[in-house]
């Protein structure tokens, strides 16, 4: 059983902890909020995000193409007639015409795919419901999938979307949800699967990747669950889910013990029904959300308490966060922060605005996360494999653009494409400004180096510096004779640049 802290050890320290793996961290007039409400408001304050409104408006193209069909139709008949007896020269005209069309088609999806995560991310650092945004960045790592096979933003959003309406709902609807998801019917190969030649694709990584692990399931599983999966496909032409009775197996299976007529909601509702389910799932929440180090009794309170709430994810999460164990020593401040955290924990914490779309998507490719393009179907690696001496010397030059506004964004692609994005990139984060100091320290701390070092260490760390790292920032500031602005966003950037801050 999880035991809930104690009122009397609900602090600065604590409340930040909070705010930083529930959300993606913020000022210290936030945590102190925080601070005042005491544990439970705190919790709830960020778990029940549905009271604060949700304003910012989805993208303008979020919805299925109404000319899709026609655009289908078009470039089959380009297909069509290239093979008809025409001249050489009709035909690479027709080819050249056809190849105008595919490039067309992706720059624009290139070009909304950079608008969608430019918009997401304005979510996380600017929205009022940091833990929802959490959530759906912890779904999109679990149910990798990526527009580089997709490529399809709209796709792309509505799995976002999915993510966040139901992100903290109930595990079974959330896995039919994504069963059923566009992007993951592609992704996976499911709207290929059919009664003659079932694509095991999706029923494998269901079991191994999104529900149960490897050694908890058969060989034998897999392929009947990928029987019962057949008629779950994609109409094209109006991108959604569609069930094609004449695609599904309708023979007798057996999956995980249970035998009949099996179609995909019966497998999937067997899956969640096995007691590793919950084990899988919840343990995998506790080490995005806590730690990485779990004994078996804390497994067994996790999945115990997540069955006890029915598989809803929401009180579970509740109680996860006003456990003791969520804020041990051995959990605060030991996780290696993500790119998407220390973009976005960056930006709120030094309360400047977020960079245009272009240059935080070059900023997180520096860094090894970008968004919507997970590297395989496992996800991210996550941990440690963050930390590398290339992209942590990437994150020291990114503080520095996100400070004083001079960092380096890269220009070295041996890709002529991609070199021509990190120019544009690098000319756009030319035009930032660098941070207002006077927004985040009083006239008297900017004034004081005793007074200054103390708030900058509450503010971006929430701890004291030490040794090398403390003598480093001392001998900067000693340096200095009366400090003015510019000495101050140095300060800052030589924080940012401690191992300290690559964890919360």
């Amino acid at each position: 059983m999880l035991n809930p802290l104690s009122k009397t050890k609900w602090n600065y320290t604590t409340a930040a902890h909070l705010l930083n793996r529930a959300g993606f961290g913020g000022a210290p007039a936030q945590i102190e909020g925080l601070v005042k409400m005491g544990p439970d408001q705190a919790v709830d304050s960020l778990v029940y995000f549905e009271n604060f409104p949700d304003t910012m408006p989805n993208p303008t193209w979020a919805e299925p193409d109404p000319d899709r069909a026609d655009k289908f139709l078009a470039f089959r008949r380009l297909n069509d007639r290239s093979g008809t007896d025409m001249s050489q020269e009709d035909r690479r005209a027709m080819e050249e015409k056809r190849r105008e069309m595919q490039r067309q088609e992706q720059r624009e999806q290139q070009m909304r795919i950079l608008e969608l995560r430019g918009w997401w991310l304005k979510r996380m650092a600017e929205g009022q419901r940091p833990l929802q945004e959490k959530l759906t960045l912890f779904w999109h790592g679990h149910f990798a999938t990526s527009a580089q096979k997709v490529r399809d933003a709209y796709y792309m959003w509505l799995q976002n979307d999915t993510f966040r309406g139901m992100g903290a709902g109930n595990w079974l609807e959330l896995l039919h949800a994504v069963a059923k998801d566009p992007a993951m019917l592609f992704w996976l190969d499911q709207a290929q699967s059919r009664r003659e030649h079932p694509n095991e694709n999706f029923a494998r990584e269901v079991m191994e990747l999104f529900t149960l692990g490897e050694g908890h399931y058969t060989e034998k599983d897999v392929t009947e669950a990928a029987r019962a999966m057949t008629g779950w496909t994609l109409n094209r032409a109006e991108q959604s889910y569609e069930y094609r009775e004449r695609m599904h197996d309708d023979g007798v299976k057996t999956v995980l013990g249970k035998t009949g007529d099996l179609n995909g909601f019966d497998v999937l509702k067997i899956i969640v029904e096995q007691p590793q389910s919950a084990r899988f799932i919840t343990t995998k929440l506790w080490k995005f959300f806590a730690g990485e180090n779990l004994s078996d009794e804390l497994v067994e309170a996790l999945a115990s308490s997540f069955r006890g709430n029915g598989n809803n994810f929401k009180p579970f999460l509740r109680v996860l966060f006003r456990s003791e164990e969520f804020y041990s020593d051995s959990v605060i401040r030991t996780q290696v922060k993500s790119p998407v955290q220390w973009l976005i924990g960056s930006v709120r914490t030094l309360e400047r605005d977020l960079p245009p779309a272009q240059v935080c998507s070059q900023v997180l490719r520096n860094l090894g996360q970008e968004l919507f393009m997970p590297p395989n179907v496992k996800g991210w690696d996550g941990g440690l494999s963050w930390i590398t001496t290339n992209n942590l010397l990437d994150r020291y030059n990114q503080a520095a653009l996100l400070v004083l506004a001079n960092g380096n964004m890269g220009a070295d692609s041996p890709n002529p494409r991609m070199r021509r994005m990190e120019e544009f990139s690098n000319n756009l984060a030319r035009r930032m400004s660098p941070v207002d100091v006077s927004k985040i320290l009083s006239p008297e701390e900017r004034r004081s180096k005793d007074l200054l070092v103390p708030a900058l260490e509450k503010r971006f760390l929430q701890s004291k510096l030490k040794g090398k790292q403390a003598q480093t920032l001392r001998d900067f500031l000693d340096g200095r004779g009366e400090l003015d602005d510019q000495d101050i966003r140095h300060t800052i950037r030589l924080i940012m640049s401690t191992p300290e801050y690559q964890l919360i």
